[in-house]
């Protein structure tokens, strides 16, 4: 009997279009899905394979789940790091547990965030014009026009790879750039030309925060009622990071209460789903979970599926 392959999310259709699965088909007992599928839609889906690969963490593979799957001996995640499958869990029982290339995500990342800063600056969901739109200056833009970032402060909570990308563009654009993060030093923020400061004074003085941290118990809901508080009226908070770096109830009642000013966000708590609350907001400006979403990127995490998979057939064969 030909073993089964259960891939899962692959919500842009890019492991399915990427690359030649025929080889694979022919091996095979191939599924890919491209909806979310939780609780008994998941478990009957994958409740006979023997190979899993998952996209990211969008399906959390808990112990719980991993021991209902008498059957499953591999798993394939693509990316390096997954922080919703218990890999120990899975090792534990005998499941061999590897990751894929993830190809310029960081550059994605760093473009997306820097296209959500530019479009809520420039106010450019106002200022595009289209058969649905076609007014040369609509109501909002005259109200308040767009802004020059310019001698404007760049605070960004993370100083790793993407965190430096998004300085020097700040910089770029004549920002003057400000960074926390739990294990700030004053030499690892002058590497990247900007200054360490306190996150209160990162927050309080910031025209742009961008978050670009790692989620820890250190940094999860690091911005909550007290912490959105700190900013400015007309500041720009930018998330795509991680969703539970922001209480998202909280940030709601903030941009409600105008503080901070707008927010531009790429992820959320339950996705594919947006909460409600968020979309009823006018100070918001949303995308969704494109950050390292790349043909680039998809390129990378096609290839290197494909060839762990033929090696894993090749293997049990």
């Amino acid at each position: 009997m030909k073993p089964s392959i259960v891939i899962l999310d692959d919500w842009e259709h890019g492991l399915a279009r990427l690359v030649d699965w025929s080889d694979i088909q022919n091996r095979s007992q191939l599924a890919i899905h491209h909806d979310r599928l939780r609780d008994e839609q998941l478990l009957a889906a994958v409740a006979q394979a023997q190979c899993i690969v998952l996209m990211r963490d969008r399906t959390p593979f808990p112990k719980s789940l991993i021991a209902q799957l008498p059957n499953l001996k591999r798993i394939i995640f693509t990316g390096t790091r997954n922080n919703t499958l218990d890999q120990q869990a899975a090792e534990a029982v005998g499941i061999k547990v590897t990751a894929t290339e993830f190809g310029p995500s960081k550059a994605s990342t760093c473009e997306l965030a820097w296209s959500l800063i530019m479009a809520s600056a420039k106010k450019l969901p106002d200022l595009l014009v289209s058969p649905q739109q076609p007014l040369w200056r609509t109501p909002a833009i005259c109200q308040h026009l767009p802004e020059v970032l310019e001698g404007k402060r760049l605070g960004l909570i993370g100083l790793g790879h993407i965190g430096q990308r998004m300085a020097a563009v700040g910089r770029a654009f004549g920002m003057q750039v400000q960074a926390w993060s739990p294990h700030m030093t004053p030499e690892r923020a002058r590497e990247a030309d900007a200054s360490s400061v306190s996150l209160e004074t990162l927050l309080s003085t910031s025209d742009v925060v961008s978050l670009h941290i790692v989620v820890s118990d250190a940094t999860r809901k690091l911005l909550n009622s007290d912490t959105l508080a700190l900013m400015q009226p007309g500041s720009l908070l930018v998330n795509t990071s991680r969703s539970s770096l922001i209480d998202t109830p909280a940030l709601v009642k903030a941009l409600q209460q105008g503080r901070p000013g707008f927010a531009a966000l790429d992820v959320f708590d339950d996705e594919p789903g947006i909460n409600p609350a968020l979309l009823a907001l006018p100070n918001l400006l949303l995308t969704p979970h494109m950050g390292f979403v790349s043909e680039q990127v998809y390129q990378k995490f096609s290839i290197n599926v494909q060839h762990q998979l033929i090696q894993w057939l090749d293997e049990n064969e």
